[in-house]
């Protein structure tokens, strides 16, 4: 059994990894379903693919997948202003609905859409490989390295936008840098867990990790912790009750958003009497 689980398991631990230090972009940005939007644009590239006759696991598939996140990248950093009239979020909502709408429009022409929508939305972790899991490893690992060289740009445009203007920094480019970053490695994900999955890692141990620390570092940590938890629990759900492991993990993940929230309220007590 342990076995059985171990390149899951590993899997699972990296997209933790990794989709705990985007989620805390994501969250400060206040761009929360950007992943979403990300991950259908490329759920799009990969429909496209099959109506041009690749297989889902076709190298090409990968690059119709990335060609459109990385659209979506440039058109989030160009919308972003430093005073919006239209807010971010309701740009990057008609963007997932679009995308959406296309991606059905596309699996409707092409056969056995069915299965390659239910692919797309909770993937197949359990059937990873090896081969999968090392070389998206390699790829964070790179995304890694970039935000780690160009933190301090990178940081300042995230947590500090105005003083990030105000100190020259070119925030269209790094922004772009970031989503493009960001998409690299939603592309891989989607492919990797689906786009509910995904989702799950990016946003829900960031935004626990909210409730105990505002240091990026404790909350990585924190975020870590939670995703283990959640990956530990619905593998486990998964192989107990024969149910889609994609599915069990964002459940295990929605069980412990839950009982972290409920705790936090009744542990935190306020400091004044509420009227």
């Amino acid at each position: 059994m342990i076995a059985f689980l171990f390149w899951p398991l590993l899997a699972c631990l990296i997209l933790t990894g990794m989709h705990t230090y985007l989620g805390i972009h994501v969250i400060r940005r206040g761009v929360i379903f950007v992943d979403l939007a990300l991950a259908q644009l490329a759920a799009l590239g990969s429909t496209i693919a099959l109506l041009f006759g690749y297989d889902l696991h076709d190298p090409a598939t990968y690059f119709f997948s990335l060609g459109m996140t990385f659209v979506g990248a440039a058109f989030f950093a160009v919308s972003r202003q430093r005073h919006e009239i239209i807010p971010q979020e309701a740009i990057i909502g008609v963007t997932y609905a679009v995308s959406a709408a296309a991606a059905l429009i596309a699996l409707d022409q092409a056969p056995g859409g069915a299965e390659h929508i239910r692919s797309l939305l909770v993937g197949n972790i359990l059937t990873v490989s090896s081969a999968e899991v090392i070389k998206t490893a390699l790829l964070y690992l790179g995304v890694g390295l970039v935000h780690y060289l160009y933190r301090k740009p990178m940081i300042t445009v995230t947590f500090d936008f105005e003083g990030a203007v105000l100190k020259g920094y070119r925030v269209r480019a790094w922004d772009f840098l970031f989503y493009m970053t960001f998409g690299l490695v939603v592309t891989s994900s989607v492919a990797l867990g689906g786009v509910l999955l995904v989702f799950s890692y990016l946003i829900v141990p960031a935004l626990l990790s909210l409730l105990f620390s505002e240091k990026i570092l404790h909350r990585m940590a924190i975020g870590w912790g939670i995703g283990l938890g959640a990956s530990l629990l619905g593998l486990y759900g998964s192989v107990l009750w024969d149910a889609p492991t994609g599915a069990s993990i964002v459940c295990a993940f929605g069980l412990i958003f839950f009982f972290i929230v409920v705790g936090a309220r009744f542990i935190k007590r306020p400091t004044q009497i509420e009227r």
